[in-house]
């Protein structure tokens, strides 16, 4: 999926990244992606079909739970997307509860869900300092040790899928919001090399797939994002197989929205890398009025059309897609309300700006 800016005047409102500004590609397998089934073509305008216009993938997280018991979730699921992450099945405190002992059971379903709806997987996610089984947590293992059970997890869970994910964020959450790499298990025991080594690893297991280091607060140009940047530059320099940055987008209409994302990402495309917005979703302080719904639809066109401004932006995740099933309560008192269609799956105004976005921007392929 390519597109070619041909001119982007990204200003201080959302109107200013005009779609108008740039020329669109047909859609196309991203490099890396290996041979995957494609998207079915489109019948209506989903989200998915017309991010398929205008050469871009529209993903969104799984729940597995509402999977499985709740037939207007999984309908959307399978019918308004083209990609889907699980939320939480490929974490390591789910597929290894005990050491040496895996469960790929959910993982697999949201596996098999996805080929029979044309839909690519996301991998989400290999390394990271939460979620991580006590086993683990609660080890007293050596540097070696632990560089081992590091090394045996990629390689497990990767060969395991191997042929069957499209992207994987493989490093995740790996700096401090003040540029600072993040005080994890990883880097106590490991040091900081153990960033390169993950990649390496994971593509040994599968050399067809799209390797990503993924982190939240890096939407515009910050500290955090420019460490970021530099580690990938010089990742890339070491010949490290980082193949893309995945920015989380988890906003908060409390907050200006990132109005200098497009050059911000315009920076990792410059490296020659993918960018993928990978856990989009807007949260509202409760109950949401209609003014916070038009914030929160417009924090979401700016994250869509920075992306659409990024010529090598191959994909756009929604961090589950109804408010219904929305982790945003549980962890942020008060807050909800932060996906594009609400409890009873009718679209928001988010939803609408989104969907008009990936209108205008197929339009100019036309």
């Amino acid at each position: 999926m390519r597109k070619t800016t041909q001119a982007a005047m990204i200003g201080t409102t959302a109107a200013a990244l005009l779609v108008s500004s740039f020329t669109l590609s047909a859609s196309a397998a991203p490099e890396h992606s290996g041979s995957h089934g494609k998207p079915k073509p489109p019948v209506s305008d989903t989200l998915g079909s017309l991010g398929k216009r205008a050469g871009l993938r529209i993903g969104t997280a799984v729940d597995m739970a509402a999977l499985a018991a709740d037939a207007p979730y999984r309908a959307k699921a399978a019918g308004e997307f083209t990609s889907v992450t699980p939320e939480n099945v490929m974490k390591w405190e789910v597929v290894e509860p005990q050491r040496g002992t895996y469960d790929w059971s959910g993982a697999d379903e949201l596996v098999d869900f996805a080929k029979k709806n044309g839909q690519l997987v996301r991998g989400h996610t290999l390394v990271w300092h939460s979620q991580l089984p006590a086993w683990l947590n609660n080890g007293d293992f050596t540097a070696d040790e632990l560089r081992e059970i590091l090394h045996k997890h990629i390689t497990d869970e990767v060969t395991h899928f191997k042929g069957k994910i499209w992207q994987w964020d493989v490093v995740n959450e790996a700096f401090n919001d003040d540029g600072t790499m993040r005080d994890s298990i990883w880097l106590q025991k490991l040091g900081p090399g153990y960033i390169a080594d993950a990649f390496r690893w994971a593509h040994q297991a599968d050399p067809k797939a799209t390797l990503f280091i993924n982190d939240y607060n890096v939407e515009g140009v910050n500290a955090k994002s420019t460490a970021l940047h530099d580690l990938v530059a010089q990742l890339r320099r070491e010949h490290v197989p980082v193949h893309g940055v995945g920015i989380q987008g988890h906003l908060d209409v409390q907050y200006n929205a990132p109005h200098d994302i497009a050059a911000n990402m315009k920076r990792f495309d410059d490296l020659g890398l993918e960018t993928a917005i990978t856990e989009a979703d807007v949260r509202i302080p409760m109950p949401a009025d209609n003014t916070e719904l038009e914030a929160q639809a417009e924090a979401y066109d700016v994250l869509l059309r920075g992306c659409l401004l990024t010529e090598h932006c191959t994909d756009f995740t929604v961090w589950g897609f109804t408010d219904k099933y929305s982790w945003v309560p549980g962890v942020f008192t008060g807050e909800g309300a932060a996906n594009v269609l609400d409890e009873n799956y009718r679209a928001k105004a988010a939803y609408n700006a989104m969907s008009q976005d990936l209108k205008l921007a197929a339009g100019r392929d036309r």
